[in-house]
């Protein structure tokens, strides 16, 4: 059939009801929002943001309602997707921006194609990798790891993606979304090495939707994240208070989870790879810790400063 692109839908779609095929490929997943309240009957309150590509450029692609329980799992990182009788939209302008592993793609910014069960009915189809040909100009997921080495120098909120040797995990701890309201927020602190500095990463995990992978990361797995973003304190010695903590795009997997994802091709995660062929798992299990109080930024070695 004949299709169309993304480049071309932002120039013409205000003079248009019906669209042609449009094939992307996702390049970046949000987690899954719930949105109801006790007020609105709304059957299925879910929504989920993806940032999808095709040669023209990169643009948002919302997947509302029972679409969601029904496509969200397989809706992965890298997955190409034939779309039929979506809607196309204004953007909603307050929604949290990933950032592109390739900073030359171009981004369609005022746009979102919208996928709804009625009005118009979205037809979705995931194409096999396989299958996928060249010819089309799919662009490929890229990333932007870094090594443990080089988190010293990177400015605060810098969005970067890491893979490490997980050495320490904690307990699964809450904190409220906004004071005086019964909503939490699920994280749990982690260390990862990598081999490239004699500290570890220090992250801040909040629960994504992928409870099964969040509920069982532990010592001496692979563990990589997507999307993370740097936070500096500051006020006190930056280099002491580092640490990388997750967005709304962020996506988190441990050994079991990495086959097939696109990250495996990365030149930083093979180097990894190769320095953890170099260990003995004996000696990096007698280093390894689980669960307990994690108090994080350290609070001030004296009463006084504190």
């Amino acid at each position: 059939s004949k299709l169309t692109n993304l480049g071309h839908l932002e120039m013409t779609w205000r003079s248009r009801v019906r669209f042609h095929p449009l094939l992307v490929r996702i390049l970046h997943k949000s987690r899954l929002r719930y949105y109801g309240k006790p007020e609105k009957a709304v059957d299925m309150p879910y929504q989920a943001y993806f940032e999808v590509a095709d040669g023209s450029g990169m643009t948002s692609m919302v997947l509302w309602s029972s679409l969601c329980p029904e496509w969200y799992n397989s809706m992965k990182v890298g997955t190409v997707l034939l779309l039929e009788q979506y809607a196309i939209k204004d953007s909603y302008p307050f929604k949290t921006q990933p950032t592109p592993g390739d900073s030359q793609m171009k981004r369609f910014a005022t746009i979102e194609i919208s996928l709804n069960v009625r009005n118009p009915p979205t037809k979705i189809s995931i194409i096999p990798e396989e299958m996928v040909k060249p010819e089309w100009g799919l662009p490929e997921v890229k990333y932007r790891f870094i090594t443990r080495s080089e988190l010293d120098d990177l400015p605060h909120n810098y969005s970067c993606d890491v893979i490490g040797l997980v050495t320490f995990v904690g307990r699964a701890e809450r904190t409220r979304k906004r004071e005086h309201f019964e909503d939490f927020w699920l994280y749990r602190w982690a260390h990862a090495i990598d081999g490239t500095s004699d500290h570890p990463f220090i992250l801040e995990l909040f629960a994504t939707s992928q409870p099964d992978v969040f509920e069982r990361i532990h010592p001496m797995t692979y563990l990589v994240c997507t999307q993370m973003r740097v936070v500096r304190d500051l006020t006190e010695n930056p280099s002491s208070t580092i640490y990388l903590t997750t967005s709304n795009e962020s996506q988190i997997f441990i050994t079991g989870w990495h086959k097939g994802q696109p990250y495996t091709k990365d030149t930083k995660v093979k180097n990894f790879i190769q320095w953890m062929k170099s260990q003995s798992e004996v000696d990096q299990i007698k280093k390894t810790v689980i669960g307990g109080y994690y108090p994080f930024p350290r609070p001030p070695d004296n009463f006084s400063d504190y």
